[in-house]
């Protein structure tokens, strides 16, 4: 956000009386890895089973190639968390070495690039410089402030890579495994297929509504929007991949 934007809603909140306090999003990584991870298992799980239904295999095969594709998919998924994380964060060492390299052979520098960002946030030159002044005086914090304003996290902050990628493969696997279950549970009661997939429809839909609540408490969103888009991603993802089934088993003649 730049300097005039950020006034300007300091100023519009200050002539409001303050008013409602914003939402206040969360900030857990590890929740928001459990939410993402969760929303791709769900639809990439349904669109398999749609894409099955479609082609008017059994149960066994629903179960044996879900199974299957979602433990593959989930370590796929867990790895790229890790891999990204961990390169994430060797970045940021070697932007932090960097940074302490200008600050300490570049230092007047450093100081009038700081001087230049708070002068655009708003500040007038004397208090600016002020502020400029005392960072100098520390230098750790002041190759963590230009980090800071360079948009660089600290190499120390954030969740371990190892376990976002645990936890990433978890959500995953658990919320993967629902449009699934409802082949399972419908075993003893129905034999007809058709009913079964209607049921993953149903599993997958709560599945994402729910998470799509998450979504929306996670990012300070509407609700009611973000289940909405939530449902419409899973119903084209999963309408996208029958119409292919269909297409490929009846209109490509694709028969036993």
């Amino acid at each position: 956000m730049d300097g005039k934007s950020s006034g300007t809603t300091t100023a519009f909140l200050r002539d409001a009386g303050g008013g409602e306090r914003p939402r206040e999003p969360w900030k857990g990584e590890l929740v928001k890895s459990i939410v993402y991870a969760g929303l791709d298992a769900i639809i990439t799980s349904f669109s398999l089973i749609s894409s099955i239904s479609a082609g008017r295999l059994s149960s066994v095969d629903v179960l044996v190639l879900g199974f299957a594709n979602l433990v593959a998919d989930g370590i796929s998924m867990g790895f790229g968390d890790y891999v990204s994380s961990n390169t994430e964060r060797d970045v940021a060492v070697k932007e932090r070495l960097v940074t302490e390299w200008e600050v300490i052979n570049r230092r007047r520098c450093q100081e009038q690039a700081l001087l230049r960002r708070y002068q655009s946030l708003g500040m007038n030159i004397d208090d600016a410089t002020t502020v400029v002044n005392i960072f100098a005086k520390y230098e750790d914090i002041m190759v963590d402030e230009k980090m800071v304003q360079d948009g660089i996290l600290s190499p120390d902050e954030g969740e371990k890579p190892w376990k976002k990628g645990l936890i990433t493969f978890g959500a995953f696997l658990v919320f993967g495994s629902a449009p699934i279950l409802a082949f399972i549970i419908l075993i003893p009661f129905t034999r007809n297929d058709t009913h079964k997939f209607i049921g993953a429809c149903i599993l997958s839909a709560l599945s994402l509504a729910a998470l799509g609540a998450a979504k929306a408490k996670i990012a300070g969103q509407n609700y009611m929007l973000s289940v909405a888009g939530t449902l419409f991603n899973g119903a084209l993802a999963g309408f996208a991949a029958y119409m292919i089934g269909w297409l490929l088993r009846d209109v490509a003649g694709l028969e036993d």
